[in-house]
């Protein structure tokens, strides 16, 4: 299922332009030669970047420091002062370790304090202060509003604790002059505004104007409103390694003026799922990049344009990369040159250039590195990039029962049987009754054709993809209402043809793909509703996963029409044609696309919510979202009043804010349903944007500013705040 509903500018057939051009982009003006020499001294040799799956304990290993705190790193930043540890102290490689500029290398805020921090106050804070700082994110810290760019100041290690350490909504802004910043194991991540080539927002996930002495280090940086890194307006001194770039139209941009003055290293780096800047690489005096891992996956609506790119006068060497299926994988303009030794292309198709008229260079006359066999990096930065766990050996000394406890907390599927479990619902069953706290099921890349049912004496149950996309993991099955059952007991009905049952408190999902498959067009002889994810518990979060199916794909039910049920729906995909976002549930879809899909038989016509909403109790809210799809104009309804058994006492509720709408939703977007109005219920919408939407009339009420202050997120979710886990 599409994530981003958009294909490659470049019409098919057709090659990239020719070298003076910018592939798939605008060409700038032309660009003067500035390539005098520069005074610089070569700084001392540092520890090399490597996988800090791999670092020995001592050099980088926070094993039991980050990740896993004592008392001291539990407290509230405001109060977590320690003794810097061993992991505080890592310095980059690359050009972010050369002593120049007055600056003896990156090592970010190790003379300082160390802090805690779980709020966006105090990230900022501490982020944005003159004294130096190491600063240890240790929660998802959502940015308000979105697309924030917190301005860090000189001085600061930024680093995530384990895989905890979330931004979400925004990211990191190095202005002119900021110096020795290091950003490490965070995971920054959806800004996305529902526009694939987005020209209105610039709201990136590192962006670096003038700032020198920046190692940027073990980071996922995906689905962001613009680029997930610039480098911009002549910033030097800079290491990119080790980060996981995914999930946007454009990854990593370097430029923005005609100097030639920057020297940047850029070195096992796993880039998939973007289609330009890969990096795009303009007017850099030297470019060092090697042990890159570019992947164009396929099967996915995402397709590069390009591979990596020296640009403008940009003096580059490319050593020891794979290059996976890309078009025009390594493309250098007229003006630029291009060293290649030992790189890997499978796949490929397009311009593969070097050569060129600067002088050549090397590496090594800068700082010391050791290459990686090309053919080693697939495997190597599926294992090492991003952000992990912990950083050190299994042999560290570090290792304490604290460690040993929060790894028995984590199973593992496979399907090939590398994991613990082959299955996902076996390792469901292998959570002890009334578990007292969290269990991650972490499901490796494949298909799961099964039933999972979390029961309800099962909470703090979280299932986890691995893979570097949502559609990487995959939990599917066919069920329909009318399905029968195997033992001859009747049909599984509505509620019981879902893929994935949630019965138990306190689930969360993050990073896969629900789905359910039915085929309607074969089985018009039986009931169709087929549902993909049903929930029927509280304080339930599901977080970058997409729900796919056609009628009723996603059910958000409560145990009972008195109980409570709280569902927070993120940064995700939900997918359908028919009441197919329907229940009793609290529910709130916040920074999501749901997309819309033709019936089985070609049509459009469709229903996006159908809430039973009890009285006295809030329904479905649809926030800062997108509602689109490949169907007719005006043939989709918002939603109608669902009075499950006919029961009048119920009060639905919709209400759809701040969302962008598209052609396919209908001018009177609510409608009746089983003798039941909707203006006897509660519908309605605020600052909504895009074709779909409307002016305020009878067919389409419009909460006032006052009115909307009640229906903000905060009221659905009430005294529960979800925090990844």
């Amino acid at each position: 299922m599409s994530e981003h509903r958009r294909r490659s500018t470049r019409p098919a057939g057709t090659t990239t332009p020719a070298t003076t051009t910018t592939p798939a982009e605008t060409t700038g003006p032309a660009r003067p030669t500035r390539t005098g020499p520069r005074h610089r001294r070569r700084g001392t040799a540092l520890a090399i970047g490597v996988p800090l799956v791999l670092t020995a304990a001592g050099t980088l290993a926070y094993g039991t420091d980050l990740g896993l705190f004592g008392a001291a790193g539990q407290a509230r930043a405001s109060a977590a002062t320690a003794a810097a540890p061993a992991w505080a102290t890592a310095s980059a490689d690359g050009f972010a370790s050369v002593d120049a500029l007055g600056q003896n290398g990156t090592y970010g805020g190790r003379d300082g304090r160390t802090v805690t921090v779980k709020s966006l106050a105090d990230l900022e804070k501490y982020a944005t202060a003159a004294e130096p700082y190491v600063i240890v994110v240790a929660a998802t810290i959502t940015m308000d509003p979105v697309g924030k760019e917190i301005k860090v100041q000189s001085d600061k290690t930024i680093v995530g604790s384990g895989t905890s350490g979330q931004i979400v909504g925004g990211g990191f802004f190095l202005g002119q002059g900021v110096h020795n910043v290091i950003i490490r194991n965070l995971t920054i991540r959806d800004a996305y505004q529902g526009v694939w080539n987005d020209k209105e927002h610039d709201f990136d996930g590192i962006q670096m104007d003038g700032a020198h002495h920046v190692w940027i280090d073990h980071n996922d940086i995906r689905h962001m409103a613009d680029g997930l890194i610039d480098s911009r307006k002549d910033t030097t001194y800079l290491t990119v390694s080790w980060n996981k770039l995914s999930q946007d139209n454009k990854a990593f941009g370097i430029g923005w003026t005609d100097n030639v003055t920057a020297d940047i290293t850029i070195h096992h780096n796993w880039i998939r799922e973007t289609e330009q800047r890969n990096p795009s690489t303009d007017n850099v005096a030297h470019a060092h990049l090697y042990n890159n891992f570019l992947e164009d996956v396929a099967g996915t609506d995402i397709k590069s344009s390009y591979g990596n790119y020296s640009r403008g006068r940009t003096n580059m060497v490319l050593e020891n990369s794979c290059f996976l299926g890309l078009t025009d994988p390594v493309v250098r303009d007229a003006t630029a040159t291009l060293v290649q030794r030992g790189n890997q292309f499978s796949g490929t198709t397009g311009k593969n250039e070097s050569g060129g008229t600067g002088t050549a260079w090397d590496p090594k006359t800068y700082y010391a590195y050791t290459l990686d066999k090309a053919a080693d990096v697939p495997a190597l930065l599926k294992a090492g990039a991003g952000p992990r766990t912990s950083i050190g050996t299994t042999a560290s000394t570090a290792t304490t029962a604290t460690t040993k406890a929060a790894a028995a907390t984590t199973l593992t599927v496979a399907k090939d049987g590398s994991g613990q479990y082959t299955t996902v619902q076996a390792a469901v069953n292998a959570v002890p009754a009334n578990n007292p706290s969290r269990v991650v099921i972490a499901v490796k890349p494949g298909t799961y054709r099964e039933l999972v049912k979390v029961p309800s004496n099962k909470p703090h149950v979280t299932i986890q993809g691995t893979g570097g996309s949502r559609k990487d993991t995959t939990i599917v099955y066919n069920n329909a209402s009318g399905t029968p059952k195997p033992d001859g007991s009747g049909t599984y009905g509505t509620g019981g043809s879902a893929t994935v049952a949630v019965d138990a408190d306190d689930f969360q999902a993050r990073n896969l793909t629900i789905s359910n498959d039915f085929d309607e067009a074969a089985h018009q002889d039986i009931a169709n509703q087929a549902v993909a994810l049903r929930t029927s518990s509280d304080k339930v979060f599901l977080d970058s996963v997409i729900v796919s199916g056609d009628q009723d794909t996603l059910l958000v039910d409560t145990a009972s029409k008195d109980k409570l049920g709280r569902v927070y729906i993120a940064n995700s995909y939900v997918v359908g044609n028919t009441d197919f976002i329907f229940g009793r549930a609290t529910a709130v879809i916040d920074k999501s696309v749901i997309t819309l899909k033709k019936r089985w038989n070609g049509t459009s016509a469709g229903y996006v919510t159908a809430p039973s909403t009890a009285a006295n109790r809030k329904g479905i809210l649809i926030a800062n979202s997108t509602v689109s799809g490949d169907v007719s104009d005006r043939s989709f309804y918002l939603g109608r009043p669902w009075h499950a058994g006919g029961d009048a006492s119920l009060d639905p509720q919709t209400t759809v804010r701040n969302t962008v709408l598209g052609a396919a939703i209908r001018t009177a977007p609510w409608t009746d349903m089983s003798g039941f109005s909707w203006k006897d219920d509660r519908f309605a919408e605020y600052k909504n944007t895009g074709a779909g939407s409307g002016a305020a009339s009878s067919d389409r009420p419009q909460l006032t500013d006052s009115q909307a202050t009640g229906q903000e997120i905060a009221d659905w979710l009430g005294d529960w705040t979800p925090t990844a886990s």
